[in-house]
Order: C-alpha cells, then structure tokens, then sequence
C-alpha cells in the first residue's frame, strides 16, 4: 500500500480494513481534515457532496476511540444521511478487534429498538435532530459524556427548520468535546453556528463554498410550464443511462411519476410522505436498475448513496439556489462526469440569476 492513508498515523487495523475495501488513495477533503482533527482541532469543512466527507471525520473519531471508551455523537438532517453514514462507519469498525457499538436513532423506525442498541453501550450514534431531541424529552438517553460532536449538511439542518433542535442537542453536551461542521455551503446561519459553538475552528475548503461540482456539465432550457412536460419526455428519450428528476412538491412528484411511466419508463419516487421503507425501497430499486427514473423532493437532495446517476433533471427549479448545488451534487461523484439539466419559465430568469451568481459559472441556455 502507497503512503496514503498510513501517514496519517491510524492504526495498521484500520488501514488494513481500507486496503481491504479498495480505499488506498485520500480525497481532498480527507487528507486536509484528517491530521487536524487527530491534533483535536475544531473544524469547518467546506466540499461538495461524493467527496468522502463521512470518512474525513469518521477515520480520525474512530482512531481517537480506540482503547477507551469516549462517544461520538454525529447529526445528519436525513434518514437516508444517517443510515448511509452508519453503513460507512460500520465497514469500517466491525473490522476492527475492538467493538464499536453503533447506533441509528432516526424517525420512521422503531424506538424501541433504537433505545434498546444505546443502552447495549453504543459509542457512535449517528442521529437525525427530531428523534434524538424525542428521545431527551423522554429521557432515554444523555449526552453528558460525549466527547466529539459531528454536524453534518449542517446548512439543510437549518433549511429544514432544525435549529432549535440543534442547540438543545448542543447544550446538553457538558463535558469539553471537539466540534466538527462539514457542509457545502457556507449560509449564514452556519457561519453563526460556527461563532456560537466551535473554539477557534480550522476552516478546510477544498472547493469554493457554495461551487459546484466541476465534473458536471449544466444545461438550462427555458420552457412554458405547459410544455415541461415534452421537454422531460425529450430528455428521457435521449438519455439512457439513470436519470435522477426533481420535483418542487410531493404532489407533484407522484403525478410526474405517473407521467413518465406512461412514457414507458420504470420510475418510482421518493418524498417525506412516503415511509422510511418506502423510500429504502425506491432507492434500491433504483441503484439496482430496476428503476432507470427516481423522481424526489428535495429529501433527496442530499445523503442519497446512489452511484453513477447519469443525469439529474430539475424539472422544478429549487426555491433556494443552495439546493440547485445539492441536487446536482448527486451527478458526476467522487471524479466522474455528469451532466445537469434544468426546466426554467421566463418568470424564472431571477432566480436562475441568483444560482449562478451563487455558482460563480454561467449555465448554457438553450
């Protein structure tokens, strides 16, 4: 094995368990953030999505972990964000010798169950901020003792309306703890989480704040809203490889999808009105290619592991220009090419405006 992740001084155990697992080469992201948070540094990471944020901080927690018995708690806004970080963290530790108890506590699944797994003496729990918040309330379980708090797409907790979740969580941690924020983008609100919450942090950045991925190619055609519906069977039609379709609305993404099954393609998709198993469904279905079209809200905007989507096509413009960057995230990850096509009005023409001012990149018009 190359230098890699070795010189990062993680134990043999761990780098053996990535040699094993294909993963010999750093990412940006990784090899920045890495040796800071081993030193104890606070740190805002700054990287689009598919990038190896997850093992960025989730590496070092793990090595800092070993022999003692120190927890980590990790917030994501997502269902499909905790179970995907859960998922990567668990390849990694139940490698390991030494047992680390992991932990989902999520909605849309039992409570129970979830309860019962922190009382076995999980030291990493990774957990969306409404459950865990439920859980306090209901005193089952404490965050006195954790020592390492990880806010991951801190910027989607507050869009999705997660801030007083978020300093309830924050305040009931009363031990000394290292603080990790990774993102990507940069709001405001962030920025204040960051003043409020981390001790003289580490800013790493591996790409602009609020860019998007250079990989991907963005297209824009402006349409009626009557005729949006012939462009997306044009774009279908023309492109076979999967196709990731964002909807504005979950009404709206049940009857698209409809829609394009009458067009004859397999679709299904995936919103907050459909259950966590539901979703799981649809997601598999669609990363195992019994689906070739996935039509989302923007739950799906980030956290979603689905490799080599070919295309992701707004067919609604988001309302907030930082979750263009998000959804077209989900194309042309960790170094592939992907490509981005957008359905705008002429009404739109500010909003568009405003995304690529936010992009710093034009989009070709068509």
């Amino acid at each position: 094995m190359s230098a890699g992740f070795s010189s990062f001084d993680l134990d043999y155990k761990i780098v053996n368990v990535l040699e094993r697992l294909g993963l010999t080469e750093p990412t940006p992201i990784q090899a920045q953030a890495i040796p800071v948070i081993m030193n104890g540094r606070d740190v805002i990471g700054i990287a689009q999505t598919g990038t190896g944020k997850t093992l960025a901080f989730g590496l070092p927690l793990i090595q800092k972990m070993i022999g003692n018995q120190q927890r980590a708690l990790i917030i994501a806004p997502t269902r499909e964000l905790v179970l995907q970080i859960e998922k990567s963290l668990k390849a990694i530790t139940h490698a390991l010798p030494v047992s680390f108890k992991i932990a989902s506590v999520i909605g849309g699944m039992p409570q129970y169950r979830q309860v019962k797994e922190l009382r076995a003496g999980a030291r990493l729990i990774v957990a969306t901020p409404g459950r865990l918040v439920d859980l306090m309330e209901q005193k089952l379980v404490s965050l006195h003792n954790t020592n390492y708090l990880v806010l991951d797409e801190a910027d989607r907790m507050f869009d999705m309306g997660f801030a007083p979740q978020m300093k309830r969580i924050i305040g009931a941690i009363t031990i000394p703890h290292q603080t990790l924020l990774f993102s990507a983008t940069m709001t405001a609100p962030v920025v204040s989480l960051a003043a409020a919450y981390q001790h003289n942090p580490q800013r790493i950045e591996v790409s602009p704040a609020n860019t998007g991925v250079a990989s991907i190619t963005h297209q824009l055609h402006y349409v009626s809203k009557e005729g949006k519906l012939d462009s997306l069977r044009r774009i279908l039609a023309g492109e076979h490889k999967s196709v990731l379709v964002f909807s504005r609305t979950k009404h709206g993404a049940n009857k698209l999808r409809a829609r394009i099954e009458q067009m004859g393609h397999k679709a299904a998709e995936i919103h907050s009105n459909k259950s966590l198993n539901q979703r799981r469904q649809a997601l598999d279905g669609f990363r195992s290619g019994q689906y070739r079209v996935l039509v989302a809200t923007d739950v799906a905007s980030r956290g979603i592991d689905v490799p080599d989507i070919g295309l992701v096509v707004n067919y609604d413009l988001p309302d907030a220009p930082e979750d263009y960057i998000h959804r077209t995230g989900r194309t042309g990850r960790a170094g592939k090419t992907g490509q981005a096509i957008s359905l705008a009005t002429f009404e739109q023409k500010g909003l568009v405006l405003q995304i690529e001012r936010l992009m710093r990149q034009s989009i070709s018009t068509s």
